[in-house]
């Protein structure tokens, strides 16, 4: 029989989900640390703490998979205890405990003091900016704020991340130089909405204004904006991204959908018209800037020709990047009140769909990069390959830059001058070139 008392307190955090979890995270992991805690990422542990995701149907479903096997686990004996976190937790606490009632404790996205006092930790106020990275060294999330103050009708990460709160300039610029002295040259910024960073502390969008505080930061080298809304977009942070080198000529903007009866049903406060008018405005201000958006098909009431008009816009607007999900029920939405009227597997033809046009758009805009030289970060070796990504690329979301290890040496974690010599849909291959 095993002895508990004589095994070590070795804490397990597994994350699921999405940046900021993986942010969150590695703030718990630091603030574990701090109190002299063993404590790993997704290797074995006695203790388990699972930050889970709360967002659409597939997710939930992989966050509840995922406390089962380690309930499991601790039935057998595996391990000692299991603490579940993030946002299911937050969403659905009462149910998880009815449910799944041999969880040790359910702590929601606000209550890290209180999930640290179970682990037998202190919340140490003072460790701004400590984290334990999980992310390859060279770069690293920063979350700029938490929560959300809009009202998209499918959406439900205001009832788990609550109001939109923008952290200080000052507490941000220490995070990023702490980043810095341990190797990260590329931060990306990540919020709910990064354009309303600063309404909250500064009466004004400021997004600007911090970007012109974090280039400043010895080390870093590139910069990433992630999840910017379209609605009142502040016009002055492209002016940035034109004259800061270290910020890239990248945005991550998801749009939805381009169907004025389905904007207005999403609650978006936009239209077709002033979206594209957006994006040209976009592309005049930074002429080769690259735009990854993210669109929902099956939204209730999508009609076919609802869809044929986001189809033709998607082909006329050629973004560089482009993800797109069918629309998840979500309960407490507004638009749960609607029918969830398109059968799923005409909201995964609509998907596929546009997937296959994209792909056409990409290995097309691929091409133009053939014979051309770009600056790389190079994030690995995988087999026989290292990989990078240029600045039009985010990490694990994005294109990637494959080289040939069999006939090149790189080091992982550092800049390199690639030779683009051929392009598929998704992926470039190149060779190292001098500068």
């Amino acid at each position: 029989m095993r002895t508990k008392s004589l095994k070590k307190n070795k804490i397990n955090v597994v994350t699921l989900g999405c940046s900021k979890n993986v942010y969150d995270s590695e703030v718990l992991m630091g603030q574990l640390r701090a109190n002299n805690k063993e404590v790993v990422h997704e290797e074995e542990g006695n203790i388990v703490v699972i930050n889970t995701c709360g967002f659409i149907d597939n997710a939930k479903e992989e966050s509840v998979n995922t406390i089962l096997e380690y309930v499991e686990k601790k039935n057998e004996g595996e391990v000692d205890k299991v603490f579940v976190t993030g946002c299911l937790s937050e969403r659905y606490k009462p149910d998880l405990q009815k449910e799944i009632p041999n969880v040790d404790e359910y702590f929601g996205t606000s209550q890290l003091p209180s999930l640290l006092k179970a682990l037998e930790a202190d919340y140490k106020h003072e460790l701004i900016g400590e984290r334990l990275t999980t992310t390859p060294k060279n770069y690293a999330f920063l979350k700029i704020a938490e929560g959300c103050d809009r009202p998209c009708s499918f959406c439900a990460i205001p009832l788990m991340r609550g109001k939109h709160k923008s952290k200080p300039i000052e507490e941000l610029v220490i995070e990023a130089k702490k980043l810095a002295a341990n190797g990260v040259k590329e931060l990306v910024l990540i919020a709910q909405d990064l354009t309303y960073y600063g309404l909250d502390l500064y009466k004004k969008r400021n997004l600007a204004e911090l970007l012109k505080e974090l280039v400043k930061v010895d080390g870093v080298e590139w910069i990433r904006l992630h999840y910017a809304f379209p609605t009142g977009f502040p016009m002055d942070v492209l002016e940035v991204m034109n004259n800061e080198p270290k910020v890239c000529n990248y945005l991550d903007i998801p749009l939805q959908h381009i169907s004025d009866t389905i904007l207005k049903s999403m609650r978006r406060g936009t239209t077709k018209a002033k979206t594209t008018q957006l994006i040209k405005d976009f592309r005049s201000a930074v002429p080769n800037m690259t735009i990854r958006t993210t669109l929902i098909v099956g939204y209730p009431g999508e009609t076919e020709e609802d869809f044929q008009e986001l189809k033709k816009w998607v082909e006329a607007m050629r973004f560089e990047r482009l993800g797109c999900f069918t629309y998840s029920h979500e309960e407490n939405t507004h638009a749960y009140n609607l029918v969830d009227d398109v059968p799923e597997e005409v909201k995964q033809e609509r998907a596929n769909e546009i997937m296959e046009l994209q792909s056409q758009i990409s290995w097309e805009l691929n091409q133009e990069k053939i014979g051309k030289t770009f600056k790389c970060i190079i994030d690995r070796k995988e087999g026989n390959h290292f990989v990078g990504r240029t600045e039009f690329d985010s990490p694990d979301v994005d294109n990637e830059v494959l080289i040939d290890a069999t006939k090149y040496y790189l080091k992982q974690g550092e800049f390199a001058t690639i030779k683009i010599n051929e392009a598929a849909d998704f992926d470039l291959y190149g060779e190292p070139v001098e500068k």
